[in-house]
């Protein structure tokens, strides 16, 4: 059985891991975290752990589904205090140094980080890539959908789509990255890659990353239907995650691609 810690286990994302975790044969859940909804994680028996330090030490191994605020707080916590684990990490919005600070950690604990755990999502990164570099003339825009109550943008997600095609065509995506306009703004550079995001209702996540050509374009989209593509994602990515050794891995690295 695999001791699984839960943290940011009220969130929308925590809520459907606590469930599905309790119900896999291969898991237990020994230790949930979070800073709101206490009070209902305790009503319905949970493990409920009253701070990192404890949470850290209740569990073999972590899914974090926080904040990014959330997140570096628990970094910090197991670097400190030497409690290391296998951490699947699914928040977003990292910075650059954030992102450094989960690096610095897998050194000392294997960390799969992904911006999103879907397969399918990890399928149309490898496709993308492949398309960039093939079809190195065309315009590469890139347009998220979420629902209302997202509050980071664009998405990791599209963050994630556009690094593979930027990569792919030996650019630096901080240089070309375009993801605002309006007004007179001049013609579209060659190397540009736009992203875009759309919010409302209660979209759960579609991503779509086109390639523009003179008399033809090539459009790639995935859609996101239920939360539970990624709380399953997560789950299978956090079992292939227990045996490896230290380092930072990717939802690709746990599919094969």
């Amino acid at each position: 059985m695999i001791q699984t810690g839960i943290f940011g286990a009220s969130g929308r994302m925590g809520t459907l891991l606590v469930q599905e975790v309790q119900n896999d044969s291969d898991m237990e859940l020994s230790s949930v975290y979070a800073r709101d909804g206490v009070q209902d994680l305790r009503a319905r028996n949970l493990p409920v752990a009253d701070s990192i330090e404890e949470f850290l030490q209740s569990c073999a191994c972590v899914i974090d589904f926080s904040s990014k605020e959330g997140s570096m707080e628990l970094l910090r916590t197991a670097q400190n205090l030497g409690l290391h684990k296998p951490m699947v990490i699914g928040t977003t919005g990292l910075s650059q140094g954030e992102f450094e600070n989960l690096k610095t950690l897998s050194q000392h604990c294997p960390i799969l980080y992904a911006s999103n755990m879907s397969m399918g999502v990890a399928i149309l990164a490898k496709i993308s890539a492949i398309v960039a570099q093939t079809l190195k003339d065309s315009d590469i825009e890139i347009v998220e959908y979420h629902h209302r109550h997202k509050k980071d943008a664009p998405s990791g997600t599209a963050l994630t789509l556009a690094q593979s095609c930027a990569k792919a065509r030996g650019l630096d995506l901080q240089n070309v990255r375009i993801s605002g306009r309006d007004g007179i703004i001049g013609a579209r550079s060659k190397d540009e890659i736009g992203v875009m995001s759309v919010r409302g209702g209660d979209v759960v996540g579609k991503h779509n990353v086109g390639f523009y050509l003179d008399g033809e374009y090539i459009e790639l989209t995935h859609n996101a239907t239920s939360r539970l593509t990624f709380v399953k994602g997560a789950i299978n990515a956090l079992k292939w995650l227990v045996s490896k050794p230290n380092g930072l891995y990717s939802i690709q690295d746990s599919l094969g691609l």
